[in-house]
């Protein structure tokens, strides 16, 4: 499939930023705007070169970043369709290009190369916006990629940025008094003489956040009309009739059109019933619980899902090409993908012991609707199925539960 197509170049050299000045004129003014306020912890003498590794939230999560780093210079890892159109560009600031939830040692080659230089090498290890403000699953590799760095690991922890632009909801929701930590996690010495699980455990430990618990908190209030419009993407299941893939929203508003229950989004963030119990007043509380029943799926076998679904493929950054209908199945043994471009019958195959996580998108580029995202080492394939019958929410929590299933087996 796309034999003849040429693909992202993964192996040239990355190249140190550029146009610094450019930057942080586009950084610092929505930095200022949220009056993000910025700690620094045990970062006494830590200069580059370092690895920092961040939370992802929203977009302005990089912005902050380039606050905190100011006035080194850094190399981003970003995913493919970053470079979209822009491929130039992105080389130009220094990005490093990825494809999502990919074993690939190019990419630490690359990070090897920033470090050697003297500059710092930054990663989004969660690899995705956070769906609902809390921690997504980090890769176990990182505690190997400090040791094969041995360089100082620093964390950067932003909060605030999912409840003014969730991934659910991306316009700008006014919240003012962002925070962010910086904090030297490991120096040199400490990544020489420690374990690498060791490593793994601090990072993990230090990635712990829920961007709801912060803002209530804080006492931060949201006045944004439309503040619930789009939460019915990941509370995709009732738990007052336990219906799947009817539930809505829109204004401050959560709706199953099943049962007819609603829920009103406060300016805290927090649900409440309209009528009836409460199930849940903290929105990750509900996300846990659908990850909860995928699990029960899961562990009686019964997960799993079959459907027709739209295919465009983005072998590098010139344009995403329509490769036509395709039947989707995510079940127990993983992703399969089979469909025919050009008269030849393809497969994609991901097994679930191999893929702790996939990317998911919400209407995406404001076209085609919801789609899941599905990598190779050589393809990133945008899948969006038809109908109203699933979720992609439930397929990112059911990968991620599917990979525990068969490590817990192990």
């Amino acid at each position: 499939m796309l034999d003849n197509i040429p693909r992202f170049d993964m192996l040239a050299p990355p190249k140190r930023q550029h146009l610094m000045p450019l930057i942080w004129l586009l950084s610092f003014p929505e930095v200022i705007a949220h009056k993000n306020k910025l700690t620094k912890i045990n970062m006494e003498n830590i200069k580059p070169p370092y690895l920092l590794l961040c939370n992802h939230n929203a977009f302005m999560d990089f912005k902050v970043a380039t606050k905190a780093t100011f006035p080194h210079k850094v190399n981003y890892v970003v995913a493919i369709d970053g470079f979209w159109k822009r491929e130039w560009l992105l080389r130009l600031i220094g990005c490093i290009c990825k494809r999502k939830f990919t074993n690939d040692i190019t990419l630490v080659r690359q990070l090897k190369r920033v470090i050697d230089r003297g500059d710092i090498a930054a990663i989004y290890p969660e690899a995705r916006y956070s769906l609902c403000g809390t921690t997504a699953v980090l890769p176990e590799s990182l505690g190997k990629l400090a040791k094969i760095l041995r360089v100082p690991v620093v964390t950067l922890i932003c909060h605030g940025h999912h409840v003014n632009s969730p991934f659910w909801n991306l316009p700008d929701h006014k919240v003012r008094g962002t925070e962010a930590e910086m904090k030297c996690l490991f120096n040199a010495e400490q990544i020489a003489t420690l374990d690498y699980k060791q490593i793994m455990e601090g990072i993990e430990k230090e990635f712990q956040y829920d961007d709801y618990t912060w803002q209530k908190e804080k006492n931060i209030h949201i006045t944004y009309k439309d503040r619930a419009k789009g939460l019915h993407k990941i509370l995709y299941k009732c738990p007052a009739c336990k219906t799947e893939y009817e539930m809505t929203s829109g204004g401050t508003t959560l709706c199953c059109e099943h049962c007819h229950k609603e829920w009103e989004m406060t300016e805290l963030s927090e649900l409440k019933a309209k009528t009836g119990e409460t199930e849940f007043t903290h929105i990750p509380d509900w996300y846990e619980w659908e990850r909860s029943e995928v699990r029960k799926e899961v562990e009686n076998g019964t997960y799993g899902i079959t459907l027709k679904a739209q295919v465009d493929a983005l072998p590098n950054a010139d344009r995403y090409i329509d490769i036509g209908m395709a039947t989707l199945t995510h079940d127990m043994s993983g992703f399969t993908l089979s469909g025919s471009y050009n008269g030849e019958d393809y497969t994609v195959k991901l097994d679930a012991p191999s893929q702790y996580s996939v990317h998911i998108e919400y209407d995406y580029l404001g076209k085609k609707g919801d789609c899941v995202d599905l990598n190779t080492i050589r393809d990133t394939l945008y899948v969006y199925p038809e109908g109203k019958a699933f979720s992609v929410t439930k397929m990112a929590l059911a990968t991620e539960e599917l990979y525990n299933f068969y490590k817990n087996k192990q």
